[in-house]
């Protein structure tokens, strides 16, 4: 039987996405069996994570850039001020922004919806889309990109948001069928992206 302090830690493990029981257990023999600057390294990368990192008021990205409340990418005036794209998680973000090939801005939904969604169901994603659809009016957005992945959920809320943009009267496009059904944006490739930004409908 694992002491107590390790059944802790393999439990706080296993929160993380993807991380089962193996790899949780893995994780917390290694930190068992690290030097002590090793584990103080981590501990203090942690809590500057916690106390550096902020999220941009605009498109929720996060950063760490001194008492700015936007990120560098909503900063930059060199940006296509009329387009968004829209994204599930920061991770999709970086992964279109590595490309190079999308010059406009971003917004970070936070989730999906569940197939099984109810109207007003989801608080917080209702929330979003009705801070996205002010942002469009107040800076005369003209073109909202989808980039959501091409999961049954990230279809279920394209359509969804579609709904709630429609009334705006703005295009409303959705990036081409380049990355596989049921696969993530994350894990595509560069010239996929790109492709896929390109063509979007």
């Amino acid at each position: 039987m694992l002491s107590p302090s390790l059944e802790a830690l393999i439990k706080i493990f296993t929160k993380f996405p993807t991380i089962g029981p193996k790899t949780a257990s893995r994780f917390a023999f290694y930190i068992l069996e690290a030097s002590e600057e090793e584990v103080k390294n981590l501990i203090k990368a942690i809590e500057n994570l916690r106390r550096k990192i902020k999220t941009c008021s605009l498109c929720h990205k996060t950063f760490e850039d001194g008492n700015e409340q936007l990120c560098p990418i909503c900063q930059n005036p060199a940006r296509n001020k009329k387009i968004i794209c829209v994204v599930e998680k920061e991770i999709d973000l970086e992964a279109i922004e590595k490309t190079k090939s999308f010059k406009g801005f971003y917004f970070i939904l936070g989730g999906l919806l569940p197939l099984m969604h109810k109207e007003n169901q989801n608080a917080k994603l209702e929330k979003e889309a009705e801070f996205l659809c002010q942002r469009i009016k107040k800076e005369k957005i003209e073109e909202v990109i989808l980039a959501l992945n091409p999961t049954l959920e990230g279809q279920n809320t394209a359509l969804w948001l579609k709904r709630k943009l429609e009334p705006l009267k703005i295009k409303i496009s959705q990036i081409a069928k380049g990355v596989p059904l049921g696969g993530e944006i994350e894990y595509a490739d560069e010239e996929t992206l790109i492709e896929a930004i390109a063509n979007r409908k």
